[in-house]
């Protein structure tokens, strides 16, 4: 069993800052790509940025230069540093990853979420 947890979201104001953790945990061999998705209501579920294992991250047009995403292998966690947040920005995040397990599976395990709100 391999459980994701996300932390940091919460409300901002419109230029504000946030940083999200998500942490995974279990039956865990190896993380490889880890990322960061959000749904905004009314609207499908995007990605917002991918890492892949010890690479650099990849970003939606929508962030570029404002989100930073960064991993940690050791603590099997990926963060997501958002900066000059903006209204359009306000959606559930959700963490997910791919994750190989001590028993040879394979498996995408998405965390419960955590909502962003950029208001003032």
């Amino acid at each position: 069993q391999v459980q994701l947890v996300e932390f940091g979201g919460g409300l901002v104001q419109p230029g504000g800052s946030l940083r999200l953790s998500c942490a995974a945990s279990g039956n865990i061999f190896r993380i490889n790509a880890m990322g960061w998705y959000r749904q905004a209501p009314g609207k499908e579920r995007e990605l917002v940025a991918l890492i892949a294992t010890g690479g650099s991250g990849t970003y939606a047009d929508s962030v570029k230069g404002r989100f930073t995403i960064s991993r940690d292998n050791d603590k099997n966690t990926v963060s997501l540093q958002m900066n000059n947040l903006k209204p359009e920005d306000t959606a559930v995040y959700y963490c997910k990853a791919a994750i190989y397990s001590w028993t040879g599976v394979n498996q995408e395990v998405w965390g419960q979420g955590t909502l962003v709100t950029v208001s003032s």
